[in-house]
């Protein structure tokens, strides 16, 4: 455990340089991937859990076009954006978590989808504080609101209002929060 912890905390001085910032403080918990770092920005106290994929498949807008705020955690998640992801202050992702800001069209039937154009592609934002349970899917154009809580195995494509509990396939308001 504590030579694991070592080389994590080296491999993120290490890693550290190829981000378009990267806070104090920050560790990223190997194994590890990552697709243009330097359009990715990491705030300070950020946990990056074991088995995360950061991505930036394309080159289309200027950096950094995923952030990882202050104090966010996130743990064996999936993050892929060619505009704008940005996980705000506080925000706790369990694993298997997917976010994306983009998807690709599939009209084309002679053609592999993953070889097809994006047919949309929206901003995505997670709002401060707010709680995505395991293996919850974001997906384009979404804004989850501040606090608001994600239950598990949920499906979100459409905004969150804050301190709201959403789940569901498609994930739908269950109960406000006081």
């Amino acid at each position: 455990m504590v030579l694991q912890r070592a080389r994590d905390a080296a491999f993120s001085v290490l890693a550290a340089r190829g981000f378009h910032s990267f806070g104090h403080g920050s560790r990223i918990l190997l194994p590890f991937r990552t697709g243009n770092p330097d359009l990715i920005s990491i705030g300070s106290g950020v946990i990056i859990g074991p088995g995360s994929w950061l991505m930036s498949p394309e080159r289309s807008h200027p950096a950094p076009v995923i952030e990882l705020r202050d104090r966010s955690r996130i743990n064996q998640t999936s993050i892929t954006a060619v505009q704008s992801v940005i996980i705000e202050e506080g925000v706790d992702i369990a694993r298997g978590c997917y976010i994306t800001d983009h998807s690709h069209g599939f009209d084309d039937p002679d053609a592999f989808i993953r070889d097809q154009p994006l047919v949309r592609v929206a901003p995505v934002r997670i709002c401060r504080g707010a709680w995505l349970g395991q293996n919850v899917v974001v997906l384009p154009g979404v804004t989850i609101g501040e606090n608001a809580v994600v239950g598990a195995n949920s499906v979100v494509r459409e905004d969150v209002p804050p301190r709201a509990v959403v789940a569901g396939v498609p994930a739908r308001v269950i109960r406000q929060l006081a």
